[in-house]
């Protein structure tokens, strides 16, 4: 009787752990109002979103780790139109797509990424791969590009990456002759963050940068420590909005850190940081998840694309009064 009472003692535990796992994802930030916004954008909008929770969900529900889940809820997002990385990704003032992207296992702090990527159909695979290899730590153009064909990933044309209202915002952006921006105000850079049952956290960040970008620019999303950050000690974040600022802020690691030396919760963090990118101009937004289960977003914007996921079910929102 007291072993069987002690093997349901067993069973019931490690259900218990299964189920505490945890995942965000968001899809941008930026001016995302209800009246910039139609309602089959809306819906077709959240029903993606609602997709990369499901992928991610899928993985860590059935004990999967919180690195299988934030690769497979950002490809879902790179697949998708309506968001800036992968199919959907801006032009560069060229007329092409440069894709960049990055992911950090928070065991390890191992990381991977890629930058100024044109023939890679799901970049966030191309940075994991980068990390798995385990010789360098992010790879650019050409090289990354050969290093996918080394490693067997998917290619594409470049012009996989074209879509129509893309095309017209970089239209807009020559006709006003103005420098390299997001025309309607938008970050839609993607990402996600994790915690799986195991208690580990993971994050992946991927984008097509910005409208009308020139020269090479590279913005935050592939820079550990700026866009993408993992540290089981700490938190998992994951980065959107103006790089720039991102990246002299250190966003993604300074949230960690003030979690870890200061001992503040996600959310206190994440404001802070926030509000210090504000002061210098930028604006966008983070998510974040921890170790003890924390789920957080933290945004100076009107809105961003944004979703969360435990085993108590998930949900979707777009604007900041949600």
């Amino acid at each position: 009787m007291r072993n069987l009472l002690m093997i349901g003692a067993l069973l019931m535990s490690t259900a218990a752990q299964a189920a505490d796992w945890k995942l965000v994802i968001h899809g941008g930030a930026g001016t995302i109002e209800r009246d910039r916004i139609t309602p089959e954008q809306d819906r077709n909008i959240r029903a993606a979103l609602d997709r990369s929770l499901a992928a991610g969900s899928d993985i860590l529900a059935k004990g999967g780790s919180a690195l299988d889940a934030v690769e497979a809820a950002v490809r879902v997002l790179e697949d998708d139109p309506n968001f800036n990385a992968g199919h959907g990704a801006v032009y560069t003032y060229e007329g092409g797509h440069e894709l960049d992207s990055s992911i950090m296992d928070g065991r390890t702090r191992a990381a991977g990424a890629v930058a100024a990527v044109t023939t890679v159909k799901n970049p966030i695979s191309l940075a994991r791969a980068v990390m798995e290899d385990g010789t360098h730590v992010m790879l650019g153009g050409k090289g990354a590009e050969e290093f996918s064909h080394e490693k067997g990933l998917e290619q594409v044309s470049n012009d996989y990456f074209n879509t129509p209202e893309r095309k017209r915002q970089l239209d807009e952006l020559k006709a006003r002759k103005v420098g390299y921006y997001d025309v309607d105000l938008k970050y839609g850079t993607v990402g996600a963050v994790a915690l799986d049952s195991a208690g580990h956290v993971a994050a992946a960040t991927s984008t097509g940068g910005l409208t009308g970008k020139r020269w090479g620019r590279i913005g935050d999303s592939p820079i550990i420590g700026s866009g993408t950050y993992a540290d089981d000690r700490a938190c998992a974040v994951s980065a959107t909005g103006a790089g720039e600022y991102f990246i002299r802020e250190g966003v993604a690691h300074e949230i960690c850190a003030r979690m870890r030396f200061k001992g503040e919760s996600a959310k206190v963090a994440a404001d802070a940081v926030m509000a210090e990118v504000k002061s210098l101009g930028g604006t966008g937004g983070v998510i974040v998840v921890t170790p003890k289960g924390e789920m957080d977003y933290s945004f100076n914007t009107p809105g961003m694309y944004r979703g969360k996921a435990s085993a108590a079910g998930r949900s979707v929102a777009i604007f900041g009064d949600e």
